[in-house]
């Protein structure tokens, strides 16, 4: 019954189910118990995401990613570069309307690195080039662990020291690269079952999306830093992050394309460089900043995450029915 709702829905069934699970987090966060088994339950869809990816791909094609430099080194360049330009411009000129935290918050949401699973989920289901997204965002989220906090200390003012915390390395080695590892090496007999089953493991991807909406916005509840600010700070924050999602989007999408870069390419790049990661931002900002300090500058951080992943879903899924119909109009 409720996918047949889903079905008749003018909005995409994928982006109803984040949107849901928003909602469900704001009245019924996960708490106590079942908020720990769930942390659990991420990190073992992440591994099995990111299993499924590799037995998916060809070694080939996963070498192939790898050696793509020109593409790396243009995602981190908007990851990096890019979006730290816009944050030192825009954090001086918002400071005055939603307050200094608020504004530092949107700056040092600008240096973060890119997420990892939602970027090679999204670039998989819009039919991008899924080898050279796993290579980027993984190396993004390696860099970051020395770049954010360098970036952090340079273009903002902080009372407090510096430590980069190894923990994210071994995390992205064991929840990422560990399990595509292991995915390629039993590629020979496990992808021929995967190809016969084909359409369950599709709701994979989107469900670990789904489940790491729930899981972040129930934390964000559960500390309060909703409580923190008042509702039209709220707004204006939305209205921002939108606005810079949206800017990077089209800029992504363009200019790859004047750079030669095919469709899956291109796909790569605007999913990969230009999302920013909640679940390495906020343990770098308790490190970074004052204890106090840490809720409002973070608050935008998660704010734009949700938008990220709302317009991203939205972009996916229109990506992969043009595909889809590109593939039916060429079929003999």
């Amino acid at each position: 019954m409720f996918g047949r709702l889903l079905s008749k829905s003018p909005i995409d069934g994928f982006v109803l189910s984040i949107m849901l699970a928003v909602v469900v987090a704001a009245f019924f966060p996960a708490r106590g118990a079942f908020a720990e088994v769930l942390d659990y339950v991420v990190i073992a869809a992440i591994a099995l995401l990111f299993f499924l990816y590799g037995t998916r791909l060809h070694p080939r094609e996963a070498l192939r990613g790898l050696t793509h430099w020109r593409l790396h080194l243009t995602i981190l360049a908007f990851t990096f570069v890019l979006f730290p330009i816009v944050g030192v411009v825009l954090a001086p000129l918002l400071s005055h309307v939603i307050g200094q935290d608020l504004s530092a918050g949107i700056l040092y949401l600008t240096l973060v690195p890119s997420t990892v699973q939602s970027s090679i989920a999204f670039t998989s289901i819009a039919r991008g080039n899924v080898p050279g997204a796993i290579v980027s965002a993984s190396v993004s989220n390696l860099l970051g662990v020395v770049l954010t906090p360098l970036l952090a200390v340079w273009l903002m003012s902080t009372d407090s020291g510096v430590h980069v915390d190894a923990t994210a390395v071994t995390k992205i080695m064991l929840q990422i690269l560990l399990p595509f590892i292991v995915g390629q090496l039993a590629r020979p007999w496990v992808a021929p079952l995967l190809q016969r089953y084909a359409e369950p493991t599709k709701y994979v991807d989107r469900g670990s999306i789904v489940l790491v909406v729930f899981v972040a916005f129930s934390e964000g509840v559960r500390d309060g830093l909703w409580s923190l600010v008042s509702a039209w700070q709220v707004v204006l924050m939305t209205i921002i992050a939108t606005a810079l999602v949206i800017v990077m989007l089209v800029l992504s999408g363009w200019l790859p394309k004047r750079m030669g870069f095919d469709r899956a390419d291109t796909v790569a790049i605007q999913f990969c460089g230009t999302k920013k990661s909640l679940a390495t931002g906020l343990p770098m900002a308790t490190v970074l900043f004052a204890g106090s300090q840490v809720g409002l500058i973070v608050l935008p951080l998660m704010i734009f995450h949700q938008v990220q992943l709302i317009l991203c879903s939205w972009l996916a899924t229109r990506y992969g029915r043009q595909a889809d119909d590109e593939d039916v109009a060429a079929a003999p």
